[in-house]
């Protein structure tokens, strides 16, 4: 039996390699004559980088400091490959909701610059193409924040600049592009989005995903109105996008920002991630599908990548199972992807103790799984 095992990252506790090697190791501890094909995955959130540098032979890690959503300095990885003019970069590094505690989650004054920075230092190396994965963001802001360190300035009606912030910019009239940084329009920038959300509507940024990075009811309908400023400051300057296209409203946003006044260009992370890996050439070979992510909930239905693949993995008539760290909520919108889903944290397990037992606690759940699963043994 041919198993392919590709995971993402169990987000806080286990990268998308350690969870991938928690897995195969349950499952060749309980089933014979099993050959595994170990793929550990990424959709444009965190793990972006381990994912993708096995597509390039000569990729190579670097290191650079940047600003924490809250301000204070934060070490950044990346990659660069492909002879150093391609970089691949991940907004989760620099400007992710793990690098916040709980109480530093506040989307109206945290700020992606961080992430701004790290393109900057693609760019100062010289880099041609960026590859830059927009998922695990900690930020709310619609990329002004990265915009601004590239160069951009956010004004008011009166031409006063604001404070690139969701809390400065209910009162934003105009986006000045005159000091972006002239390398943007040379180089390709491709933004890997995690979901498929728009900026605006029901399914947008805000409704969806803003409560997670803290945000508080009362704040929703500012947020929302930053993003609606921001879309018009886009048609205005003849930048014109729609702030309903699927996509844009990644990363808090930032996918909008970045395609309408970088020029961005939108692109399904796993899609992306999956070719440069050859996905599909692992799933035609596979007898069996096991992914896996640190949450499975509603949200995990916007094409998140163990959806994505389970999806895909039915359609080439694969068995497919996901090993999830918990499950919110109901699942209903995301059983067509898999035929079993296994929770591997026991119930009521603290922090500390997840962070310290996640690899074993998967490898059991998936030991068990496989004992009892008759089709598979």
């Amino acid at each position: 039996m041919r198993v392919l095992v590709a995971p993402l990252e169990f987000k806080g506790t286990l990268t998308n390699l350690a969870a991938a090697q928690a897995i195969a190791l349950g499952l060749s501890g309980s089933l014979e004559h099993v050959e595994l094909d170990i793929v550990p995955m990424a959709d444009g959130g965190g793990g972006t980088v381990d994912a993708l540098q096995p597509a390039f032979a000569d990729a190579e890690e670097r290191f650079t400091t940047v600003t924490h959503p809250q301000g204070k300095p934060l070490e950044a990885r990346w990659a660069v490959c492909e002879g150093g003019k391609t970089a691949i970069l991940e907004m989760a590094s620099a400007s992710g909701l793990m690098t916040l505690a709980e109480h530093e989650r506040s989307p109206l004054d945290t700020s992606s610059r961080g992430t701004g920075e790290l393109i900057r230092a693609a760019l100062d190396a010289g880099c041609e193409r960026l590859l830059l994965g927009l998922g695990g963001s900690g930020t709310h802001d619609g990329g002004v924040g990265a915009l601004a360190v590239l160069g951009a300035r956010f004004l008011d009606a009166s031409g006063q600049v604001l404070v690139p912030t969701p809390r400065y910019l209910s009162r934003l009239h105009h986006v000045d592009l005159k000091g972006l940084d002239p390398r943007l329009k040379t180089i390709s920038l491709e933004l890997l989005c995690d979901v498929r959300n728009p900026l605006l509507g029901e399914e947008g940024a805000t409704a969806i995903f803003a409560a997670q990075k803290g945000a508080q009811p009362h704040e929703l309908h500012l947020l929302d109105g930053v993003f609606e400023r921001l879309a018009n400051a886009a048609h205005q300057s003849a930048h014109a996008l729609s702030p309903q296209l699927e996509g844009t409203g990644a990363a808090g946003g930032m996918a909008y920002g970045l395609a309408a006044f970088a020029g961005g260009k939108l692109q399904r992370g796993f899609d992306a991630i999956s070719a440069a890996l050859d996905v599909f050439t692992h799933l035609a070979a596979a007898d069996l599908v096991v992914t896996g992510e640190g949450q499975l909930d509603a949200q995990s239905a916007f094409y998140k990548g163990p959806y994505a693949l389970g999806r895909l993995g039915h359609m080439q008539k694969k068995r497919v199972v996901t090993f999830v760290g918990a499950v919110k909520g109901s699942t209903q919108r995301v059983r067509d992807a898999f035929d079993d889903i296994v929770a591997t944290t026991p119930p009521g397990s603290d922090a500390d103790a997840l962070r310290a037992n996640a690899a074993t606690w998967v490898t059991e759940a998936v030991r068990n799984w496989a004992l009892r699963t008759t089709w598979t043994r």
